[in-house]
């Protein structure tokens, strides 16, 4: 296997919720390009420990910050740290999320379990829209911002995914219309429109079996894979690349 090439050599990456699945293999891809890497996590402080460890094995700094995506009054003090402690930030990575199945009508559960609806949209949509405010304003020039989108917000193939089909939806329009007000200052704002991955998230919603006959490629997409179409953005060759929805999806939408 080449060596990556280390054109993010200097840099300072945020990755929210890169405890574990995804987020930590956008972090290992920044790091294994020269980023300096934060991360943050929600309450398992032994697991964000191991992935400090195994980044700062690669010659990089990191820390972890301990934080409640779904508070939005809390992105500002991740920001502040980040600063204080890594000297900058260059490159954001909207990654935390979480998933929560239910149809509108015949789910009795879901009838009944309206808070996990809502704390889905705080994490989702004001968490992300909080950290994107919050790094507008110490990003430099030619900074980064990457979110973590899903095939589902332009495209629902099933039942029961309303209200997280919303809230990746949300995102995706916010964040054109940041790379419009952040133009100026030559920050890019992207979705990585992501599919169907091997993770505990995937796992917990227990959609596999039948998502798989509706893709083009009929597998789970590799963390890996996902996380290469977040570097690339982040790095110097996406310069030009603002107010994009890269789908990374398996053909889900094709």
């Amino acid at each position: 296997m080449s060596t990556p090439e280390k054109n993010l050599q200097g840099k300072v990456a945020l990755v929210t919720g890169a405890s574990r699945g995804l987020g930590v293999a956008i972090a290992h891809a920044l790091a294994d390009r020269g980023a300096d890497i934060a991360i943050t996590y929600a309450s398992s402080a032994a697991k964000a420990d191991e992935v400090v460890t195994s980044l700062q094995a690669k010659g990089v700094r990191a820390i972890a910050i301990q934080t409640d995506q779904g508070d939005p009054t809390q992105a500002a003090a991740v920001i502040q740290r980040v600063v204080a402690d890594l000297g900058g930030l260059d490159i954001l990575v909207n990654n935390a999320a979480v998933a929560v199945q239910g149809k509108l009508v015949g789910s009795p559960e879901m009838d009944q379990d309206h808070a996990a609806l809502d704390r889905m949209w705080a994490i989702n949509v004001h968490g992300v829209i909080a950290c994107i405010r919050a790094a507008a304003q110490v990003l430099p020039e030619g900074g980064r911002i990457i979110t973590i989108g899903s095939g589902v917000s332009s495209r629902v193939g099933f039942p029961g995914a309303a209200d997280y089909a919303g809230t990746k939806a949300a995102v995706t329009g916010y964040s054109k219309g940041a790379a419009r007000d952040l133009g100026p200052r030559k920050i890019t704002v992207n979705v990585v429109q992501a599919g169907l991955m091997e993770t505990e998230m995937a796992a917990e919603a227990g959609v596999a079996e039948f998502l798989f006959p509706t893709l083009a490629i009929q597998r789970f997409g590799k963390l890996e894979e996902i996380a290469a179409v977040a570097t690339f953005l982040a790095s110097p060759d996406a310069s030009y690349v603002t107010g994009a929805v890269v789908s990374a999806e398996g053909g889900y939408g094709a």
